[in-house]
């Protein structure tokens, strides 16, 4: 497909223009203004400013001394989509590895410090609703993420110095992150530094372990990740839909979440090689496909509505989509959000509403899993075709 090759190429090159660098929707307290007193402490100003800040619909960030920065996951996400493409564009490759090994070291050189294993947050100071989480502390959402684009970087170019970091990751679900128990099954925290209860997050780190137990088959981690992914089952909602949390306020079912969960368990599944979950994943993807495509084409960002569309949801959704083999509704997918919500200059929009479209071009939200989510849609159509 011409329109999603040059599509994918010309967010590599923009991603490439700006060092891996860029904005994120939630970094706006690293503003010097935040340094200040009754500032750098009030949750509830800085949650409040963060929540408003990310949805201004124009980008004012230079005025607020906020530089652009470098996120782990941005570079994780770049990881996995240079994996593919090196397939794809063979006469490229030496290109995408070149830049996957310089990667890496940033990735290394970005891990966060004094914990059980290779772990890594992101570059901003993040006031969550139920944590506040500094700068480059680590979550089990981020170190799940660029393990598994490291994991599959290893897997389509047998890169051990992926592989390495994936196993190291995995003593830092084991050792660092704190486990809510309903009886014999858990729910990992998001962070050592907390007792949240986010489902998605949990799968990850589930993910991350059946990962790691495919190639070193070490009983223990299948066996600690059987035990999370049973507490997610256990909390699956009669519909087929997981709520984002337990315990707390965060009841909603959105597109990207659900997308996560979907993937996290499709992979445990297969890297576990057990059968057990197999109703749970069909009912979450009945769940998904029903209620989160608008005229069978428009990510929905919820169940129950549209807008705001967000270039986030797009690219979730081609990546399960493209995951389950439904490669109709993927290309549907990217082609109206390469057609609605990409700049000339090859980025992504952040959001559609009603009434406007934010044009900021965040990284690490936006553009990264854009880059990754085209990325494998591509690879996936090459390979159906070659087989």
């Amino acid at each position: 497909m011409k329109e999603l090759e040059e599509s994918i190429l010309q967010l590599e090159k923009y991603i490439i223009s700006e060092d891996y660098r860029g904005y994120d929707p939630y970094d706006s307290l690293m503003s010097p203004v935040f340094k200040l007193p009754v500032l750098r402490s009030n949750k509830f100003i800085r949650f409040g400013c963060q929540q408003v800040y990310r949805r201004i619909p124009f980008n004012t960030r230079s005025l607020l001394g906020i530089e652009k920065g470098l996120n782990p996951v941005t570079l994780g996400l770049c990881i996995q989509a240079y994996s593919y493409l090196s397939v794809i564009f063979v006469d490229r490759k030496s290109f995408y590895i070149s830049e996957i090994d310089k990667l890496l070291n940033k990735l290394i050189d970005l891990k966060s410090k004094d914990f059980s294993g290779a772990c890594w947050g992101y570059d901003f100071d993040w006031e969550a609703r139920y944590a506040r989480i500094p700068a480059f502390y680590p979550t089990i959402v981020a170190t799940g993420i660029i393990t598994n684009s490291l994991f599959i970087n290893y897997s389509l170019l047998n890169n051990s110095k992926s592989f390495d970091l994936c196993q190291d990751a995995a003593n830092f679900a084991l050792k660092d992150l704190n486990k809510s128990f309903d009886g014999e099954t858990f729910c990992y925290s998001y962070s050592p530094n907390d007792k949240q209860k986010v489902l998605n997050a949990t799968m990850k780190g589930a993910r991350l372990l059946s990962q790691v137990y495919s190639v070193t088959k070490d009983d223990n981690l299948i066996n600690e990740a059987k035990k999370t992914v049973d507490y997610v089952m256990r909390n699956q909602n009669e519909n087929g839909s997981w709520s984002y949390s337990r315990g707390d306020a965060r009841k909603w079912v959105d597109n990207f979440h659900t997308g996560y969960i979907l993937d996290a368990l499709n992979d445990f599944i297969y890297y576990s090689n057990s059968n057990v979950y197999i109703s749970n994943l069909e009912e979450g993807y009945k769940f998904y496909l029903t209620n989160f495509f608008h005229n069978n084409e428009i990510p929905k960002y919820y169940e129950h509505r549209l807008n705001p569309v967000d270039s986030t949801a797009i690219a979730q959704s081609i990546l399960t989509l493209t995951r389950f083999g439904n490669l109709d509704l993927a290309v549907k997918s990217a082609l109206w959000g390469i057609e609605n919500m990409k700049s000339k200059k090859g980025y992504y929009f952040f959001q559609k509403t009603r009434m406007y479209i934010n044009k900021t071009p965040y990284m690490r939200w936006v553009n990264a899993w854009m880059f990754t989510a085209l990325s494998y849609l591509l690879f996936k159509i090459k390979v159906s075709k070659n087989v």
